[in-house]
């Protein structure tokens, strides 16, 4: 494993907690010898997770749509910029520029990020680890309702078995790394 995609707002959100654990999860990355995968960006928790990588001297890959750097969202200081045509192309790249997959906190973007390759495990299109940073209770909904659809018979135990879930960034890592 030599990279993680990492799926995260680009806002903010609410609490202070967000960015502290997207600072977290980044020295989890270097101190792992993991560079990381991001959407490119330079705003909220994309631009937070990505200037603390840099910052211990680690390397940050961004897939970033031309849309997106003409609205000046760009992050301009990366080891690696890759600017590409569309949404489905970003997505695409950084799957492929990625060993493993993590979601932090985010909206509609991150959970269709998510849910993408949670999907794309099940049906074997990789077998890649793919995690949920659980900070502070925020995906526990989320977890309850993936549990309720396996029980209801739409998702199947194995599968929904897929999503690995840990509030801590160096030991949600460390088992992708299993």
């Amino acid at each position: 494993m030599k990279s993680i995609c990492v799926y995260c707002g680009a806002n903010a959100g609410a609490s202070p907690r967000y960015a502290e654990q997207a600072r977290a999860l980044a020295a989890a990355l270097v101190e792992q010898n993991l560079a990381l995968v991001y959407g490119g960006g330079n705003v909220g928790l994309m631009g937070v997770i990505a200037d603390e990588v840099l910052r211990l001297g680690g390397e940050v890959t961004g897939v970033i749509p031309n849309a997106l750097v003409e609205r000046e969202v760009g992050h301009t200081g990366l080891t690696r910029q890759f600017i590409v045509k569309d949404m489905h192309e970003r997505k695409a790249m950084m799957a492929q520029l990625s060993d493993g997959f993590i979601a932090m906190p985010g909206g509609m973007g991150t959970l269709e990020e998510l849910f993408e390759m949670l999907t794309w495990s099940q049906l074997g299109i990789h077998s890649k680890p793919v995690g949920l940073l659980n900070v502070d209770g925020f995906y526990d909904k989320l977890i309850g309702f993936i549990e309720h659809a396996r029980d209801q018979g739409f998702i199947k135990p194995q599968h929904a078995a897929l999503v690995r879930v840990n509030a801590s960034p160096m030991a949600l890592v460390q088992s992708l790394k299993c």
